[in-house]
Protein backbone atom coordinates (compact mmCIF):
# COMPACT_ATOMS: atom_id res chain seq x y z
CA UNK A 1 0.00 0.00 0.00
CA UNK A 2 2.76 2.95 0.67
CA UNK A 3 4.42 1.79 -2.58
CA UNK A 4 0.88 3.52 -4.32
CA UNK A 5 1.08 6.68 -1.51
CA UNK A 6 4.44 6.91 -3.31
CA UNK A 7 3.85 5.89 -6.60
CA UNK A 8 0.84 8.53 -6.85
CA UNK A 9 3.38 11.42 -4.84
CA UNK A 10 5.30 11.07 -8.00
CA UNK A 11 2.95 11.03 -10.12
CA UNK A 12 1.92 14.11 -8.71
CA UNK A 13 5.03 15.84 -8.58
CA UNK A 14 5.99 15.18 -12.57
CA UNK A 15 2.18 16.54 -12.94
CA UNK A 16 3.35 19.75 -11.25
CA UNK A 17 6.44 19.86 -13.35
CA UNK A 18 4.73 19.66 -16.38
CA UNK A 19 2.16 21.79 -15.26
CA UNK A 20 5.35 24.36 -14.77
CA UNK A 21 6.19 23.95 -18.39
CA UNK A 22 2.92 24.28 -19.72
CA UNK A 23 2.31 27.46 -18.34
CA UNK A 24 5.47 28.67 -19.02
CA UNK A 25 4.37 27.71 -22.85
CA UNK A 26 1.72 29.29 -22.55
CA UNK A 27 3.36 32.48 -21.38
CA UNK A 28 6.01 32.35 -24.28
CA UNK A 29 3.01 32.13 -26.86
CA UNK A 30 1.11 35.32 -25.28
CA UNK A 31 4.54 36.59 -26.45
CA UNK A 32 4.83 35.81 -29.84
CA UNK A 33 1.15 36.33 -30.77
CA UNK A 34 -0.62 39.85 -30.64
CA UNK A 35 -3.50 40.43 -27.78
CA UNK A 36 -3.55 38.71 -24.66
CA UNK A 37 -3.93 35.05 -25.46
CA UNK A 38 -6.65 34.68 -22.90
CA UNK A 39 -8.86 37.07 -24.15
CA UNK A 40 -8.25 36.13 -27.65
CA UNK A 41 -9.55 32.47 -27.16
CA UNK A 42 -11.84 32.85 -24.67
CA UNK A 43 -13.34 36.18 -25.23
CA UNK A 44 -13.38 36.80 -28.30
CA UNK A 45 -13.63 33.08 -29.15
CA UNK A 46 -10.97 33.25 -32.28
CA UNK A 47 -10.26 30.00 -33.54
CA UNK A 48 -7.15 30.29 -34.70
CA UNK A 49 -5.40 31.21 -31.75
CA UNK A 50 -7.54 28.14 -30.22
CA UNK A 51 -5.89 25.95 -33.02
CA UNK A 52 -2.17 27.55 -32.58
CA UNK A 53 -3.08 26.82 -28.47
CA UNK A 54 -4.42 23.46 -28.76
CA UNK A 55 -1.11 22.45 -31.65
CA UNK A 56 1.46 23.76 -28.59
CA UNK A 57 -0.29 22.20 -25.71
CA UNK A 58 -0.38 18.68 -27.20
CA UNK A 59 3.55 19.55 -28.14
CA UNK A 60 4.39 20.63 -24.86
CA UNK A 61 2.60 17.06 -23.58
CA UNK A 62 4.64 15.29 -26.01
CA UNK A 63 8.23 17.12 -24.50
CA UNK A 64 6.91 16.46 -21.04
CA UNK A 65 6.48 12.71 -21.80
CA UNK A 66 9.34 12.20 -23.02
CA UNK A 67 11.07 14.13 -21.06
CA UNK A 68 9.65 12.20 -17.95
CA UNK A 69 11.19 8.75 -19.74
CA UNK A 70 14.15 10.19 -20.32
CA UNK A 71 14.72 12.09 -16.53
CA UNK A 72 17.15 10.93 -14.51
CA UNK A 73 15.05 9.71 -12.06
CA UNK A 74 17.25 6.46 -11.02
CA UNK A 75 19.83 8.99 -9.40
CA UNK A 76 16.85 10.20 -7.15
CA UNK A 77 13.26 12.07 -7.09
CA UNK A 78 15.09 15.47 -6.89
CA UNK A 79 17.54 15.18 -10.31
CA UNK A 80 14.27 13.61 -11.95
CA UNK A 81 12.01 16.39 -11.90
CA UNK A 82 15.08 18.86 -12.31
CA UNK A 83 16.16 17.47 -15.69
CA UNK A 84 12.60 16.95 -16.49
CA UNK A 85 11.88 20.55 -15.50
CA UNK A 86 14.90 21.62 -17.72
CA UNK A 87 14.57 18.83 -20.73
CA UNK A 88 10.83 20.40 -20.78
CA UNK A 89 11.86 24.10 -20.90
CA UNK A 90 14.13 23.57 -23.94
CA UNK A 91 11.30 22.07 -25.79
CA UNK A 92 9.86 25.23 -24.97
CA UNK A 93 12.30 27.25 -26.00
CA UNK A 94 13.04 25.29 -29.74
CA UNK A 95 9.37 25.64 -30.43
CA UNK A 96 8.98 29.26 -29.40
CA UNK A 97 12.56 30.09 -31.69
CA UNK A 98 11.32 28.38 -34.34
CA UNK A 99 7.31 29.95 -34.05
CA UNK A 100 9.61 33.36 -34.59
CA UNK A 101 11.61 32.30 -37.17
CA UNK A 102 9.03 30.67 -39.33
CA UNK A 103 6.98 33.96 -38.80
CA UNK A 104 10.03 35.95 -39.79
CA UNK A 105 10.39 33.62 -43.00
CA UNK A 106 6.67 33.78 -43.92
CA UNK A 107 4.73 36.90 -45.95
CA UNK A 108 3.15 39.23 -43.78
CA UNK A 109 3.50 38.70 -39.95
CA UNK A 110 2.70 35.15 -38.79
CA UNK A 111 0.68 36.02 -35.35
CA UNK A 112 -1.67 38.21 -37.23
CA UNK A 113 -2.43 35.58 -39.95
CA UNK A 114 -3.01 32.55 -37.88
CA UNK A 115 -5.73 35.04 -35.76
CA UNK A 116 -7.30 35.93 -38.99
CA UNK A 117 -10.52 34.05 -38.59
CA UNK A 118 -13.00 34.26 -42.08
CA UNK A 119 -15.90 33.50 -40.63
CA UNK A 120 -16.05 30.37 -38.63
CA UNK A 121 -12.71 29.08 -40.36
CA UNK A 122 -9.53 29.26 -39.03
CA UNK A 123 -6.67 30.73 -41.07
CA UNK A 124 -4.75 27.81 -42.84
CA UNK A 125 -1.71 29.33 -41.22
CA UNK A 126 -3.02 28.41 -37.70
CA UNK A 127 -3.03 24.43 -38.47
CA UNK A 128 0.74 24.92 -40.36
CA UNK A 129 2.06 26.51 -37.15
CA UNK A 130 -0.11 23.90 -34.99
CA UNK A 131 1.38 21.32 -36.58
CA UNK A 132 4.99 22.86 -36.81
CA UNK A 133 4.79 23.22 -33.15
CA UNK A 134 3.80 19.61 -32.51
CA UNK A 135 6.48 18.55 -35.01
CA UNK A 136 8.91 20.71 -33.57
CA UNK A 137 8.13 18.83 -29.94
CA UNK A 138 8.63 14.89 -31.90
CA UNK A 139 12.43 16.34 -32.46
CA UNK A 140 13.01 17.83 -29.22
CA UNK A 141 11.44 14.43 -27.79
CA UNK A 142 13.63 12.51 -29.51
CA UNK A 143 16.57 14.22 -28.66
CA UNK A 144 16.26 14.32 -25.18
CA UNK A 145 15.25 10.63 -24.92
Amino acid sequence: MAEIFESAGVALLYGLVGFIVMAVGFIALDLVTPGKLVHVVWTERNRGAAVLLAGQTIAIGLVIDQSIRASESEQGIGLGLLSTLLYGLSGVVVMTFIAVVVGLLTPGRLGHAVLDDNGDRPHPAAWVQAAMYIGTAFMVGAAVS
